[in-house]
């Protein structure tokens, strides 16, 4: 078949004719609790595709489809996972713009009288600790005036159990897009925008694209982006109640409006003792429980969807599926950052699950001349200071693996000098409301509502070498291109070898240090 990702339906027609990459079943699945639960049991595992949830006839529930870095790179033709952010990078070089329809089949439903989310969302619980099921697998959609004359995709949690069938929570990260799109028109007008469910993966990509602004500044076309990443335009539609746009081949789209005048509350218990920042919210992508807020109420004017079987894209957080969609534009945003800072300098950018998203990046750098020496550090330190949240950013050299938590860890044990290549950056700035280090100087108890705080800012660790002194940092190297183990073992003797050794152990053997 001629592979299609302009819309989530034909990726997942792709992914059932490879071996593997798709699990697909009839059994009811019950969207509280169940959902998120089967997620996380197989975490970096398939894509997974529900086709019976309780108390939704005709709904599909589909997940997992960025949990695995390899099926990423089948899904957007890269031949190595690592290199998906040269793919990235090259879009934002080269974007796509979207393409303006005027039938979508995002519109074939469309309900603009007595609105009830509820019965067409089958919205997920994460946790027993939740206040009950809520709305984070949405896409918004913000363009034109609304967003510096660009177009900006994002998540935002959305609670409708202490909102109605019609409204919601609508939870804004301090200092992302949407908060600057939203702040422009505090207490002055609507803030028209979309909820899309089921987009196409390059929008789902983009979607996670958060708080490096040096790079993907304010008005920019995020979705024509997604189109230099799609190789395609993505198609887009107007709305029908409000001045805003649809991506045309989503699933199930929310029209509405963000009002600045008004606040919902996330949690009931919270509404109750009029306390933010104190009772459990579902978790968040630092890895901690989350917790409950006030947020601007989000009006809905009208629901569209698909008319046969819509399927609705739910996500857990801390997860691998919601990580790579958090993080492979923002490895692709950091090389960049580099070859601004000093082209050539920057060889390659990791973020791994255990820098928790936003939390952290390292970076492989090459040191060609004495002069170059320094640029490491200024590269930390820029890193830290233009990504809000960032706590911790590590330099490395080429003979480091990055993508090996081991070996990263043997640099960081052998070559970080402590009074020297510790850096201490931005104490005090402004930094990320989710993670809980920023506000854990609130009492207990007390209303967790800043972010600013003696714990923001993060810590750069400078792994490199230095490169005058090369000489005495020169890894043992073992002659493994000399042997040819066929000489002594068959060839079902070696792989049953090699499986017994660690990955770790593996890439030391093939590379022979």
């Amino acid at each position: 078949m001629t592979k299609d990702i302009t819309s989530l339906r034909t990726t997942i027609d792709f992914l059932k004719e490879e071996e593997g990459e798709l699990l697909v079943t009839d059994v009811e699945i019950n969207p509280e609790l169940e959902m998120a639960a089967i997620q996380k049991a197989l975490d970096n595992g398939p894509a997974l595709l529900f086709e019976n949830v309780k108390g939704y006839p005709g709904k599909r529930l589909f997940t997992n489809l960025m949990a695995s870095e390899k099926r990423i790179a089948k899904i957007f033709d890269v031949d190595e996972p690592k290199n998906f952010k040269h793919k990235i990078r090259n879009a934002l070089h080269n974007p796509i713009p979207p393409r303006l329809v005027e039938k979508a089949p995002c519109q074939e439903v469309v309900i603009t009288k007595d609105i009830d989310v509820w019965p067409v969302v089958p919205m997920i619980s994460h946790t027993p600790q939740d206040p009950g099921r809520t709305l984070g697998g949405g896409n918004t959609l913000i363009c034109g005036k609304y967003f510096f004359g660009g177009r900006h995709i994002s998540y935002n949690r959305m609670s409708f159990v202490c909102g109605g069938p019609d409204y919601s929570s609508f939870q804004i990260a301090p200092g992302s897009h949407t908060d600057m799109a939203v702040s422009q028109f505090y207490k002055k007008e609507h803030v028209p925008m979309t909820i899309n469910m089921g987009v196409p993966p390059a929008c789902t990509i983009m979607a996670g694209a958060g708080f490096n602004y040096v790079i993907l500044n304010p008005g920019c076309d995020e979705i024509a982006i997604a189109g230099g990443i799609q190789g395609s335009p993505v198609d887009l539609v107007k709305a029908k109640t409000v001045d805003a746009y649809s991506i045309a081949n989503a699933e199930i789209v929310l029209e509405g409006y963000v009002d600045t005048t008004q606040k919902v509350w996330e949690h009931p218990e919270a509404e109750k003792e009029n306390k933010q920042g104190v009772y459990p919210f579902h978790p968040e992508w630092s890895g901690y429980m989350g917790r409950a807020y006030r947020t601007y109420k989000f009006q809905v004017t009208a629901i569209t969807h698909r008319k046969e079987n819509p399927i609705y894209y739910p996500l857990i957080v801390h997860s691998y599926d919601d990580h790579h969609i958090d993080c492979k534009v923002r490895e692709a945003s950091f090389l960049e950052l580099g070859e601004r800072i000093s082209p050539g300098f920057v060889k390659d950018v990791y973020a791994p699950l255990g820098m928790t998203d936003w939390g952290g990046a390292i970076f492989q750098v090459r040191k060609t001349k004495k002069r170059d020496e320094g640029f490491q550090k200024n590269l930390l330190s820029a890193a830290l200071s233009v990504s809000q949240g960032m706590r911790l950013a590590i330099a490395v050299d080429e003979d480091v693996n990055i993508y090996c938590a081991e070996d990263v860890l043997w640099a960081l044990t052998t070559r970080v000098d402590a009074d020297k290549d510790i850096l201490i950056v931005n104490p005090g700035g402004m930094g990320q409301t989710f993670q809980p280090a920023e506000r854990s100087a609130a009492a207990p108890g007390a209303q967790w509502v800043r972010s600013e705080s003696k714990y923001a800012g993060g810590i750069g660790l400078d792994a490199t070498v230095p490169f005058e002194f090369q000489w005495a940092y020169e890894r043992a190297s073992y002659p493994v291109e000399l042997v040819d183990l066929k000489k002594w073992f068959s060839e079902n003797q070696i792989d049953k070898a090699k499986s017994s050794m660690c990955e770790y152990a593996r890439w030391l053997a093939e590379v022979g240090i």
